[in-house]
């Protein structure tokens, strides 16, 4: 594996955004950094269980009050919700028809609601995926969605997930489904992982999306024989080491180190970071513009709520690290494995 300067750039970036997260959530004053880039443009959460719609996930589709924890109910409702992946339209949803259950679900109702929805000139998707219409015979791409999810329960989906004896298992099931590839397999199994549903260790198994594979041409001009998946376990690997060895002060999760889906991510985000940061390293898109620029949010920053499994303790800073204290400007160094011997060869 032969490193470009934008893996540097990845670790620090890495600390950085976190350094924000955990700024915000102490309710500290803007702006959270100084570094413009970060100032400008919009990028996630380092960890993807931190981001505001994994949170209202987690927090209130999957563990709310009152909710079911049987295995057909924790399965429709996170379907539900991530297949849309707007906080907006659960909630027009759930406003207009009540709690969501598989019990008593009417999907042409939420059909109506959606379709009302859209009537107004109201997103009803998100913007975060591409989401192919599965074409199960509907005009609108949302009722084919809802047709969907209907057959998959109708196939006993959601036990046979239950009893499945691996996350890649989980993944292969929901891979067979019209509408619904690699990325997004991949993304619903991680999120139904979240809750009670599953228990899988999220280090045994991770899908390099289209993001993540220009990130990861971008921080390596070589990275062969591995597959992408495979870098992304041997970096997920070496993130205590190669913080260490460039001197970077990384806050975890409240203990718990990033995990492949969160270093997936970070392929994802490096690969926008780096067309400002290093626009002379190519990719595999080419693309040179960051679309998203960031706005402040007025909603005030709460207590993350995390999978109860995991048996993080939560507890808050009252201040947070220095903001300047991450410099992202840098200048490249050897990067060393745990025993000391090159991990990696040496940037040019």
């Amino acid at each position: 594996m032969t490193p470009t300067p934008v893996l540097e750039t990845y670790w620090r970036f890495a600390a950085e955004r976190q350094a924000i997260y955990f700024r915000r959530c102490a309710n500290e004053p803007g702006p959270w950094t100084s570094d413009p880039i970060l100032q400008t443009y919009r990028f996630t959460n380092v960890y993807r269980a931190t981001d505001r719609v994994s949170q209202h996930l987690i927090r209130d589709v999957q563990y709310g009050p009152g909710r079911s924890q049987e295995p057909r109910e924790l399965f429709f409702r996170t379907l539900l919700f991530k297949i849309f992946n707007r906080i907006d339209t659960w909630q027009a949803i759930e406003g207009a028809i009540g709690p969501v259950t598989a019990e008593r679900a009417d999907l042409e109702k939420m059909s109506a609601v959606l379709d009302g929805l859209m009537a107004k000139g109201q997103r009803i998707y998100s913007a975060a995926y591409i989401m192919p219409s599965p074409k199960l015979g509907y005009a609108r791409k949302h009722a084919n969605h809802l047709a969907l999810i209907a057959r998959m329960m109708d196939d006993r989906l959601p036990e046979r997930i239950a009893q499945a004896p691996t996350l890649a298992t989980v993944y292969e099931m929901l891979l067979r489904y019209p509408g619904i590839g690699p990325f997004l397999a991949f993304q619903y199994a991680i999120d139904l992982n979240y809750s009670a549903l599953l228990n899988f260790d999220e280090n045994s198994f991770v899908v390099a999306g289209p993001g993540a594979l220009d990130g990861i041409a971008k921080c390596f001009s070589d990275f062969s024989p591995l597959t992408p998946e495979e870098v992304i376990h041997v970096v997920t690997d070496d993130q205590a080491s190669a913080f260490g060895r460039l001197g970077i002060e990384f806050q975890t999760l409240f203990g718990r180190p990033l995990q492949p889906i969160d270093c997936q991510n970070l392929f994802c985000e490096i690969s926008k970071y780096a067309r400002v940061a290093h626009p002379e390293v190519i990719g595999t898109s080419d693309r040179k513009r960051i679309k998203q620029t960031y706005r402040r949010s007025t909603n005030p920053s709460f207590a993350p709520f995390l999978p109860p499994r995991w048996r993080l303790k939560v507890t808050l800073p009252d201040t947070a690290q220095r903001r300047d204290s991450l410099p992202l400007n840098y200048t490249s160094t050897a990067i060393h494995g745990r025993a000391g011997a090159p991990l990696f060869d040496a940037i040019a």
